[in-house]
């Protein structure tokens, strides 16, 4: 058992205690964030006189070592070790002798802790924001490809009003817009460094804390030391980010899921993204959407668990927050895998158009132009919303929608219509009238268009400034 404690105990700790204490299973992933955090402490010590120039190159050295071995393969993290942190400490003093006793110098776990799980989010902040610039790109290349795909708009789940293809994917790109968004609030709220907190008081040691802040990319170092070593508002933020990004993909694929039966038909998903059935030979089915729809939950679940966790703690550091890791890591993983698997579903699928189009010919999708039509004959609406009303009730009597009402049925339910009452509630009609701002008409549609291509372009990309910071 290696541990960075114990002179205080006359017995060694029981097996199954520490197996239950310990996190290296888990926190093992946080290895480079860890070797990454002691380097510039280690740095920022030699710079201010803590420790000797000589030790503090032969700590920076020897864990980039560990670092490079364990990558290789030459080196592996075994249960031995409490945590990610002694084992880097103890193969440290192992390969470099009592330097790599002084490196824990003026510093905690706990505020070492805290430094890791923050760099690493950062990390995952910046990976989940490029897969999301990935997915907007892909979501506009089908908007612009579809600006005259006609399709039926839907409230309540039924047919309310035609729109395009464009319209209703537009939709998803302003979901997706906003999880950038948050993201990029997200890293930048995050984004100050809680190493040189000590325990939760500070140290006596002259650190200089706004050194190792800039030296690990941050942009200060943090303002209390307490809650340095207690927040983890961060993560929380990050995995509600996380859960709404997931909703918005259970959204879409719920409409895919829809979309793809035999009543609809309005996509194909490409046989790369669908899998069959063990019993009947004929089954295509959306598994990918049906399991991003089911993980969401796994993600919610993870956020929830983390806000209980927390509702309790008194200040500072309290061991229940070593139960931060093992659910978020899981929803970051989740979360990540299920974007880039929904893009390459979103990217590879089929629209089947003309299925579409007729679809939103039907239902009655323009009956509000009808009424619109009458109102525009000098008919007050509510008056109009009866007379349509009552048109609907006669076609579905006859089995016909509005448009193949005879110009004589037509007058009998009101004397003002005309010959040009069948242009005014065609599909096209009704779509390309529509020019207010964030509507389906092709001016309207074109700045939707303009607007997103500006985001993208304008939305500059998160980096992980541990990136290069090994080479």
């Amino acid at each position: 058992m290696a541990q960075l404690w114990g002179g205080r105990f006359t017995k060694p700790t029981d097996e199954k205690v520490y197996a239950f204490n310990a996190s290296v299973n888990f926190d093992k992933r946080m290895l480079k964030q860890d070797v990454c955090g002691s380097i510039a402490h280690s740095a920022m010590l030699a710079k201010q006189g803590i420790i000797s120039e000589e030790d503090g190159k032969a700590i920076e050295e020897g864990l980039k070592g560990i670092y490079a071995d364990v990558v290789s393969g030459k080196l592996v993290i075994t249960n031995q070790y409490e945590d990610i942190h002694s084992f880097c400490e103890a193969v440290l003093t192992e390969r470099i002798g009592d330097a790599g006793k002084r490196l824990h110098t003026g510093r905690s776990r706990n505020d070492q802790v805290a430094l890791d799980m923050r760099m690493y989010v950062r990390g995952e902040v910046c990976i989940a924001d490029a897969l999301l610039d990935k997915l907007l790109v892909t979501i506009l290349d089908i908007m612009k490809a579809n600006t005259k795909t006609f399709m039926p708009g839907f409230t309540h789940l039924q047919k309310a009003q035609p729109v395009t293809l464009a319209h209703h994917m537009g939709a998803y790109f302003e979901m997706f817009k906003r999880d950038r968004k948050r993201l990029h609030d997200i890293y930048t709220r995050m984004n100050e460094c809680p190493l040189g907190s000590g325990a939760l008081a500070g140290t006596t040691y002259p650190l200089d804390r706004e050194f190792t802040a800039k030296k690990l990319g941050f942009d200060k170092a943090t303002d209390n030391s307490m809650d340095s070593v207690s927040d983890r508002d961060y993560l929380i933020e990050f995995l509600d980010a996380l859960s709404i990004i997931m909703m918005h993909m259970s959204r879409s694929c719920e409409e895919i899921i829809t979309w793809n039966t035999n009543e609809y038909r309005f996509v194909e998903i490409d046989d790369a993204y669908s899998t069959g059935s063990s019993i009947m030979p004929q089954k295509k089915n959306p598994d990918i959407a049906e399991l991003i729809r089911g993980k969401t939950g796994r993600v919610y679940g993870s956020l929830m668990g983390l806000l209980t966790t927390m509702k309790g703690l008194p200040l500072a550091y309290n061991k229940d927050m070593q139960e931060d890791k093992e659910g978020a890591f899981d929803a970051m993983d989740t979360a990540c895998s299920c974007l880039d698997l929904y893009e390459g579903m979103l990217r590879s699928m089929k629209f089947n158009n003309e299925i579409m189009e007729k679809s939103a010919a039907g239902g009655f999708t323009n009956a509000t132009d009808a009424a619109d039509y009458l109102v525009g004959k000098g008919i007050p609406f509510r008056d109009a919303h009866s007379v349509v009303g009552r048109m609907v009730l006669e076609c579905i009597d006859k089995g016909i929608t509005i448009d193949e009402m005879s110009l004589d049925d037509l007058k009998k339910l009101s004397s003002v219509i005309g010959e040009d009452f069948y242009e005014a509630v065609s599909i096209e009609t009704c779509v390309l009238k529509r020019s207010t701002k964030g509507a389906p008409g092709p001016d309207a549609m074109a700045d939707e268009i303009a607007g997103c291509e500006k985001f993208i372009s304008e939305t500059k990309a998160l980096a992980d400034p541990l990136d290069d910071f090994l080479n």
